[in-house]
């Protein structure tokens, strides 16, 4: 990073570098656009991210994001509380929860088995699951990680420690996107989208 930059904003593109998704480029954009802001548009956005910890809890039942313990969904009696579907991050609860099609609960993971980054059993909540379904009444689990090989090996995990509880493991459907066409597709998401097949 160039020296001539005052330390301020050098320590500002740093802090934003650190974020996902925004490289040293687009921190030093974000940085100077801040810059050019009146401090009455800055406050807000200082206020915010101080207030991220202070006012968000994670949920100790599902591990989801929330305003008080348990969340609204762990807490809402129009949920299904016999289905839980199992996500790797909250944002697929975001996801989820736009289609309007589920209507149990979850339990987020917080990621994948991945031991080349260190993330193993322990690391997850995966441990919480699986004494949640042990105390639980769950008809069903479902397993909704991504296709990825990671989320297939943390699904398959999940599938072998369930079978002692007698409980329903389903995963959720996989193959070809709305609005894709099949000459684009992969083999191994071609191969998923025979297997996943349903009666028409």
């Amino acid at each position: 990073m160039s020296n001539f930059l005052p330390k301020s904003i050098r320590v500002l593109i740093e802090e934003l570098s650190r974020l996902p998704g925004i490289g040293p480029k687009s921190a030093q954009r974000l940085a100077i656009y801040l810059l050019h802001q009146p401090e009455t548009g800055l406050k807000p956005l200082g206020e915010a991210i101080l207030k991220l910890k202070k006012d968000v809890v994670f949920c100790s039942t599902c591990w989801n994001i929330a305003e008080s313990d348990p969340c609204k969904i762990c807490n809402s009696y129009e949920r299904n509380k016999n289905i839980i579907c199992v996500v790797e991050e909250i944002l697929d609860v975001v996801a989820l929860e736009k289609t309007g099609e589920y209507k149990g609960v979850y339990h987020v993971l917080h990621g994948v088995l991945s031991p080349i980054d260190g993330l193993g059993p322990e690391q997850l909540k995966l441990g919480a699951l699986f004494e949640r379904v042990k105390g639980g009444n769950f008809l069903e689990v479902i397993i909704a990680t991504n296709p990825s090989l990671e989320g297939e090996a943390t699904a398959l995990y999940i599938q072998k420690h369930l079978r002692e509880y007698g409980v329903k493991v389903t995963r959720i459907a996989r193959g070809i996107p709305i609005g894709g066409d099949i000459e684009y597709a992969d083999e191994v998401t071609l191969s998923k989208a025979m297997q996943g097949r349903s009666e028409f």
